[in-house]
């Protein structure tokens, strides 16, 4: 999920604007912004640092691992 929203945001000016707003400081945010790496490597380092799970818990998403564990739980 970290990818498809660091591809929606095609341009740097986005991708700048975004990464401030999820607080991340100012040199950090125009270093990913700035970078012309993939973007599944990008996903996997700085976006899981800028979108952690309570980003997501926020956004209303539950994790798989512990929806998992509460149904095997229930046995």
């Amino acid at each position: 999920m970290r990818m498809c929203l660091w591809k929606q945001w095609k341009r740097v000016r986005t991708r700048l604007r975004e990464l401030r707003a999820l607080g991340l400081p100012e040199w950090v945010a125009r270093q990913f912004a700035f970078s012309r790496k993939s973007y599944w490597r990008m996903a996997s380092g700085p976006m899981n640092r800028a979108l952690g799970t309570a980003y997501w818990r926020a956004q209303g998403l539950v994790s798989l691992a512990e929806r998992f564990d509460t149904l095997t739980a229930s046995r």
